[in-house]
């Protein structure tokens, strides 16, 4: 067997020590017969036609996961909702741009507007954040409001990831891992995934994937540099950044078997209307849950591994 690269030897010690600090066994080893695949739906709440695709994908296909919004316009069904699916793990959506603040707009008056609306251009929300003292302190505040609401809904908190991306922000990352203790984060979404296994499906939009690639790499860096030595977990490889969208039965039927990690998270958006009725049908493909099984993923979520070691 070929000695592994300088480099492949710093990301799986890294990996493993995160998940080790999380309380959480797991062996990252090429040769392991039992593979982790955690399948999410984001939005949850954001309106009745995704709250329903999501519970669609989770009873009758191969959902796993999803992510609450709790500034969405069907936060309470949501919540209702969850709690008659107990295998279902829920996590926080933050939500930083393109959506509601839980603050008023008068305690975060750099962050959003009268209606409480955050910017709806990712770019300059991101610079604002970063450069901008008085939007980084106010930032703080609506974070932790965030995961308080959340908290408040009685849900076990699974992981937290963020509408856009922006959980990725260093900033907001920074201020989540100082809300480790109290919200019990132990889990994040670190988008990282292999540019050419994309590319190899479809090379529309070949520019912007480039980029993206290279920006959510350096973010998945810090990332871990960061989170690991605060005991918080994150996967192997998470794919859906380059597909967005479009995380198709055909994506999935081509991708799995290429798929090199021990523990994935493949994440959509299903929904019952527009481009979603697309990813909720790879959700229900009887083909994709047959092409998870011959690739030995076993189908999980981030509850299900924190309590692993607990057993």
């Amino acid at each position: 067997m070929k000695l592994e690269s300088e480099k492949q030897k710093q990301r799986n010690k890294l990996y493993y020590y995160s998940l080790k600090a999380s309380k959480i066994s797991f062996k990252i080893s090429n040769m392991s017969s039992s593979r982790k695949a955690i399948v999410n739906g984001d939005d949850f709440g954001f309106s009745t036609e995704v709250n329903q695709a999501i519970l669609r994908a989770h009873d009758k296909g191969i959902l796993t996961s999803t992510s609450l919004m709790v500034t969405g316009n069907s936060f309470e069904e949501a919540v209702a909702l969850a709690k008659t699916r107990p295998k279902l793990g829920v996590g926080l959506h933050l939500v930083l741009v393109c959506g509601k603040s839980v603050l008023e707009p008068e305690k975060i008056p750099h962050l959003v507007d009268e209606n409480r609306n955050f910017p709806r251009d990712p770019v300059r929300a991101g610079l604002h954040y970063q450069f901008n003292r008085a939007a980084r302190q106010e930032l703080r505040l609506e974070i932790r409001a965030q995961l308080e609401k959340f908290r408040q809904t009685g849900l076990q908190l699974s992981h937290v990831d963020g509408h856009l991306h922006l959980h990725c922000h260093p900033v907001v990352l920074e201020n989540l891992a100082e809300f480790v203790d109290e919200f019990q984060i132990n889990f994040v979404r670190l988008p990282y995934e292999e540019l050419s296994l994309n590319l190899n499906f479809d090379r529309a939009n070949l520019l912007t994937k480039v980029i993206w690639s290279s920006i959510f790499t350096s973010m998945r860096r810090y990332g871990e540099n960061l989170l690991a030595p605060k005991g918080i977990g994150f996967a192997e490889r998470v794919y859906g950044l380059l597909q967005t969208g479009k995380i198709t039965e055909q994506y999935l039927l081509h991708s799995l078997g290429k798929m090199k990690a021990d523990l994935i998270e493949i994440y959509s958006h299903p929904n019952l209307e527009g481009s979603g009725k697309i990813e909720l049908a790879a959700l229900l493909s009887d083909r994709v849950r047959e092409t998870l099984h011959s690739n030995n993923f076993q189908l999980t979520n981030y509850n299900d591994l924190r309590m692993s070691e607990e057993k």
